[in-house]
């Protein structure tokens, strides 16, 4: 009799185990998933990674955002526009928040900072849907180039072409387009 019992709290720890296992590995394949969709672009694939708000923050510049999922969605286009690369460098679970050090360059960031961005991300999860993502540290990042550049770019704007001035803070596909025109009219004007 007791040998019944002790199986079947084997079992029951035994399955517990794999279900925890596969929660570890779930919640990696779909943070790896969801930079697969960023890097292609494939908005109608996101959704599906979203619980119906996403939390982003920025702990070294103390800004918190909650998208809903439409509003992430839109964001995802706008990044689009400028042909993002991203390159997962680390990626860790702990518990049940995934680590991820991952690089990211595109025509705005390369523009503007001349380099990548490197950052440290935590990815939060809630009934398998990512929640929250949390930028716990900008890795490569040189704040004074990047603020540098886009002063002298919005001043230039200013000057030459104030119909386009809106462009920095719309963060639609219409926004980033009209970003890319206007990195594309500051370039060819300012070569000497």
């Amino acid at each position: 009799m007791k040998t019944n019992y002790l199986l079947i709290l084997v079992l029951i720890l035994g399955f517990s185990a794999c279900k925890n296992s596969e929660k570890e590995i779930d919640h990696l394949a779909l943070t790896n998933r969801y930079f697969e969709i960023l890097d292609t672009s494939k908005t109608s694939e996101i959704e599906d990674l979203l619980s119906d708000s996403l939390v982003t923050r920025e702990n070294d510049y103390d800004y918190t955002y909650t998208f809903s999922k439409a509003a992430y969605v839109e964001w995802i286009r706008w990044d689009s526009v400028f042909d993002p690369n991203y390159k997962i460098l680390n990626i860790a679970q702990d518990s049940n928040v995934v680590k991820v050090r991952v690089s990211k360059i595109d025509t705005r960031i390369n523009f503007l900072h001349n380099a990548p961005i490197v950052t440290d991300q935590e990815f939060h999860f809630k009934e398998d849907k990512i929640s929250a993502i949390v930028t716990t540290k900008y890795v490569v990042f040189n704040d004074s180039i990047f603020v540098k550049n886009r002063e002298t770019f919005l001043n230039w704007m200013d000057q030459n072409h104030p119909d386009l001035n809106d462009f920095i803070f719309d963060q639609t596909k219409a926004g980033g387009l009209k970003y890319l025109k206007a990195i594309k009219l500051f370039k060819n004007n300012t070569i000497d």
